[in-house]
């Protein structure tokens, strides 16, 4: 049988159209291949996936999904299977994307409501094709609230993302939020109990 992980790989996500122009085409070669003489020099990123993979993220550290529209016609794909993402590449200053990839496969496992157990019993409920299509929607989800997350903030100031290193303090910000949640936790922890 085969493993859950290379189903999940072999498949290749949706987003919304709505963001082809705002978000993708802003900041990505999305649709341009993969040329020299490129005139998209300037993007932060590369191929589509990677700012998909971004607004993913943005997603998984707010806790927050967002369900695709219904309409397929409404729908465009990253390009690629998720196995393939970060490995081609001729620019020669990417390094592959393996790690990223388990990453996010871990993250969706943990926040995705599915019965591993029943699967490896064989349940004829939980087959290995609809755990995998509920990975994949959990990770679209993810990445809508990403893209819309993204949207609002270049509504509300067109310059945020393109400061310097503006990915990097998003998901700084994250961190340094969780760290200041616990501390105010492990504070509350330490007050002595009221009479």
């Amino acid at each position: 049988m085969e493993k859950l992980y290379d189903l999940w790989a072999k498949r290749n996500p949706e987003w919304e159209k709505r963001f082809e122009e705002p978000i993708f085409k802003t900041f990505a070669d999305y649709g341009k291949g993969n040329t020299s003489l490129s005139e998209t020099r300037g993007k932060i990123f590369g191929a589509g996936y990677e700012i998909f993979i971004i607004a993913f993220f943005i997603g998984l550290y707010f806790d927050q999904t967002r369900k695709l529209t219904d309409d397929k016609e409404e729908r465009k794909t990253c390009g690629q299977a998720i196995q393939y993402w970060g490995n081609i590449e001729t620019r020669g200053i990417r390094q592959t994307y393996g790690a990223i990839r388990d990453y996010i496969f871990a993250a969706l496992i943990a926040k995705t409501d599915i019965d591993l157990i029943a699967l490896d019993k064989g349940d004829p409920k939980v087959t290995p094709r609809k755990v995998v299509d509920a990975l994949v929607e959990k990770m679209e989800e993810y990445a809508n609230f990403g893209l819309y997350y993204m949207e609002e903030q270049l509504i509300d100031n067109p310059d945020y993302f393109f400061r310097d290193k503006a990915f990097l303090r998003l998901f700084l910000q994250f961190i340094h939020q969780q760290k200041e949640e616990e501390q105010q936790a492990q504070d509350s922890d330490d007050l002595p109990e009221e009479l």
